[in-house]
Formats: structure tokens, C-alpha cells, sequence
């Protein structure tokens, strides 16, 4: 039972570690929170959290098959390569596009209060490089005996990534909350910062796939 402790403490700090450099989904929740605030930035972090945990659960059904079938992972990468080079061709469009009416501006909002919690988790869907993360963390920590693939033991490890992603996502929305003098320049340009991240990640993914 005491694996237990050291199984969640273990994963929980591996998910805040997979989201702490400046990547799609943090960026996008500290967007979320620069444009509509603090409590709808915490809306798409709770929705991408929540598919952090599917993700989480499928990287464990994964790691128990993929010594059998190594094509997986490039399967994974291809999808990664089409899903990133859409991206930085749309935030891109996006960036360029000046739309500032205030009626479109309402709308947006009245739609978002709803809908929020679904975006942060369909954005959290599209990125699958954590389904390959979980599966090779969930292989490691299988090597090191803090998990045992049963119920409480697999139960423990997708919540633990969940909380992880949310309490990293949870401090880019409070420090670009914090940051009031900043938060008009910075959802000036998010559109264009998502790009870029969108570009380097396919640059990544396509050297991994390559190379692999």
C-alpha cells in the first residue's frame, strides 16, 4: 500500500514536469486567462486536465503492448506531425485575421462561459505526445516496482497526472493573471507565440519520426 504514496507523489511531479516549459496547452489556458480571466483560464485547465487523465489511462494500456508492436510510437508521431502543422498554419491565419467588433467580441464570450471546459479538453486531445510520455513513464515506474498494473495502482497513476497537469496549469493562469500591465500585450501576440510553438513542435516531431 505504501507504493501507493510514492507511485502518486512520483507521477504527480512528472505531470507538472511535462507542462512547465511554455507549450500548447499552458499557453493556450494562460491566453484563456489573459482575454476572458482568471475563472475561465481555470475552466480550460480542469477540462485539459481531464483529458490529461484519459491520456494518462491510454499510455497505460499502451506500455503493456508495445514491446510487441514498436510501430505504435510512430503512429503516434505521424499524428503529432499533421495535428502541429495545422495548428501553425491556424494560429497563424488567426493572428493575421484583426477581428475587434464588440459584438463578435460578446458572442464569443456568452459561447465561451459554456464551452470552455470542452475546448481545454478537445485542444488537451489533439496534443498526443502525452499518451507516449505516460506510456514511457508508466513503463519506468512498472521497472521500478511503484506500479503493478491492477485497479488502485492504475486508478492512482491517471489522477496523479491529472492533479499534476492541473496545478501546473492552475500557476500559468494565476501568474499571467497577476501580470494586469502585461496581459493586453500578451493576448495581442498569444496567437502568434502559439504558432511559433506549433512550428518548433512539428520541427521536433518530424526530426523524432525521421530519425526513428
Amino acid at each position: 500500500m505504501s507504493h501507493l504514496f510514492i507511485l502518486f507523489f512520483a507521477t504527480f511531479s512528472a505531470a507538472i514536469m511535462a507542462v512547465v516549459f511554455p507549450g500548447l496547452i499552458n499557453i493556450t489556458a494562460a491566453k484563456t486567462s489573459a482575454k476572458k480571466g482568471k475563472t475561465r483560464g481555470m475552466i480550460f485547465a480542469a477540462g485539459a486536465s481531464t483529458t490529461v487523465i484519459f491520456q494518462a489511462y491510454l499510455g497505460v494500456l499502451i506500455s503493456k503492448y508495445l514491446y510487441k508492436n514498436p510501430n505504435v510510437i510512430d503512429i503516434l508521431l505521424k499524428i503529432a506531425l499533421a495535428v502541429f502543422a495545422f495548428f501553425a498554419i491556424y494560429f497563424f491565419i488567426l493572428a493575421k485575421r484583426k477581428k475587434d467588433t464588440k459584438k463578435l467580441k460578446s458572442v464569443k464570450l456568452k459561447k465561451s462561459k459554456k464551452n470552455t471546459f470542452f475546448t481545454g479538453m478537445l485542444i488537451s486531445a489533439l496534443n498526443v505526445l502525452p499518451i507516449a510520455y505516460f506510456c514511457g513513464l508508466n513503463a519506468a515506474w512498472n521497472v521500478s516496482g511503484w506500479i503493478k498494473f491492477q485497479l488502485w495502482d492504475i486508478l492512482v497513476f491517471i489522477i496523479a497526472a491529472g492533479l499534476g497537469t492541473f496545478a501546473m496549469l492552475y500557476m500559468y493562469v494565476f501568474y499571467f493573471d497577476k501580470l494586469q500591465e502585461k496581459t493586453d500585450t500578451f493576448a495581442r501576440y498569444s496567437d502568434y507565440i502559439l504558432s511559433a510553438l506549433m512550428a518548433v513542435l512539428l520541427i521536433i516531431t518530424f526530426l523524432r519520426l525521421f530519425y526513428s
